[in-house]
């Protein structure tokens, strides 16, 4: 049978596939993600950001509910514990990043975790039936990405999870719901209208919401879908649909089902090691190499001898802040991940405490650093380099190049740096004995027969609640 358009297709790819067309290469890398996003969730639920989120959420109520991730106590209907989870995982901007650029695990996992949780304990759900939803999401996201070649490049207009990653949580939703072909179409028309967020609410508080959104528009997306609303059934092949979101649209349909392949297979995620735009990691792998030219042990870097600091990066506005303010500007700022970097080796979560950001030697360097933008030095993750040039007062020149720093799907964390990052994020909001079962369960999740083990992990002994006002 023919389909009539790309709308229709998609829908057939979201329906038909099944766990025997996921490959080895796609389990394995999706149960990296899987791990990495619980992480930097648990972290991001000790934000101010995710308690203002989720005091919010504290207004909705239903019979059926979901568990806030790190907090066994408390309970939201699914569409609000998917949120509230989402805020959560983009809080510090510490989640995955994919190519072309955007953030695939967040709208995801949430809706997935929520959802297992919720329903009714027949059927079960396998770790096979939750890796298969889970890669429908990552899938259509990808897919969608790949309609212009504006996506190719770090956005200028709108943040992409915002869009891909509400149509990518419908996908996952009506795949572990069972939709029918005709109702998963549906949900994804229904999905366009609640897809969005412009990038003026980069490095701002705002930001975070735009995984919850997605996260939770997506899976309102499938229940409206279930009780029959009905929406545009080409909205994927018009400009006026999700066209209206990307110059040069060329919508395409994806391959047949007798012969699938999926992009994780092609293009694997870049994993980050400290929680920060992805761009800022390349600027702080070529300034640790800079600083090593300054500092001889454990000395102090002699602020006093730096005349010059020059970044040759690529034109990004939005991760051009000179003099950041608060976390989230640091955490968007070219500047700040250098002069942090030079001054203490390296940067890890607490680089971003507003007592850091506003140290006075590092307000010093801030005023030292000018920025150019090499023609060849394109604003694409997949080939943007970082090099930095620090000049003395004596007129001597020390310059670095990074082209890949690790953790980049070219030079991708070892499993176990992976797990280590889990741990660290985790044990936070977690016990120790929790934070190891989720690793044994997510390491053997295709083995998994009933999903519930993963979720009643949620509800176990936590550590005391604490909620940083600094962070």
């Amino acid at each position: 049978m023919k389909l009539k358009s790309v709308t229709a297709s998609f829908a057939q790819v979201i329906h038909g596939l099944n766990v025997g067309h996921l490959t080895d290469r796609v389990i394995q890398r999706s149960k990296r993600m899987i791990l990495d996003t619980l992480g930097v969730g648990f972290l991001g639920t000790s934000t101010e950001v995710f308690h203002k989120a989720s005091e919010y959420s504290k207004i909705y109520s239903s019979n059926t509910t979901s568990t806030v991730w790190g907090r066994p106590d408390f309970r939201l209907p699914p569409t609000y514990a998917a949120f509230a989870n989402g805020v959560a995982i983009h809080s510090m901007d510490f989640d995955d990043t994919w190519h072309p650029a955007t953030h695939p695990s967040g709208a995801v996992l949430p809706v997935l975790m929520a959802l297992s949780e919720a329903l009714p304990p027949s059927p079960k759900f396998s770790g096979l039936d939750f890796l298969l939803a889970f890669n429908v999401g990552i899938e259509v996201q990808g897919r969608l990405m790949h309609f212009s070649k504006e996506a190719n490049d770090i956005p200028k207009r709108f943040h992409p999870p915002s869009v891909v990653g509400t149509l990518g949580s419908a996908a996952a939703a009506s795949k572990i719901l069972g939709l029918s072909m005709t109702k998963c179409q549906e949900a994804l028309a229904i999905a366009v209208s609640h897809a969005g967020a412009p990038l003026a609410n980069a490095a701002t508080q705002t930001k975070p919401l735009h995984i919850g959104n997605a996260a939770r528009h997506g899976m309102e997306a499938v229940f409206l879908a279930m009780l029959g609303l009905q929406g545009n059934k080409q909205v994927l092949d018009v400009q006026a649909g999700f066209g209206a979101f990307y110059a040069n649209y060329s919508p395409k349909v994806p391959p047949s089902l007798d012969s699938y392949t999926w992009l994780l297979e092609q293009q694997d995620v870049a994993f980050k090691r400290f929680p920060a735009h992805l761009a800022t990691h390349w600027v702080e792998d070529a300034a640790a190499s800079v600083r090593k030219h300054l500092v001889t042990d454990r000395a102090l870097l002699p602020v006093d001898h730096i005349d010059r600091i020059v970044l040759r990066i690529p034109d990004v506005q939005y991760v051009n802040r000179p003099f950041p303010s608060t976390e989230h500007e640091a955490r968007h700022s070219f500047q700040y991940v250098a002069c942090a970097t030079l001054l203490d080796g390296g940067i890890i979560v607490p680089s971003f405490h507003k007592c850091q950001v506003n140290r006075p030697q590092v307000r010093e360097l801030l005023g030292k650093v000018e920025l150019q933008h090499p023609q060849d030095n394109l604003p694409s993750f997949n080939t943007l380099y970082c090099e930095i040039s620090v000049t003395l007062k004596d007129g001597v020149t020390f310059t670095e190049r990074s082209n890949t720093f690790y953790g980049h799907w070219r030079k991708p964390l070892s499993q176990k740096d992976l797990q280590e990052k889990f741990r660290a994020n985790a044990s936070r909001m977690l016990s120790h004995d929790t934070v190891e079962k989720f690793i044994e369960i997510v390491e053997n999740l295709e083995d998994l027969e009933d999903c519930s083990l993963l979720t009643t992990l949620l509800k176990g002994p936590s550590p005391p609640e604490m909620v940083s006002k600094s962070i």
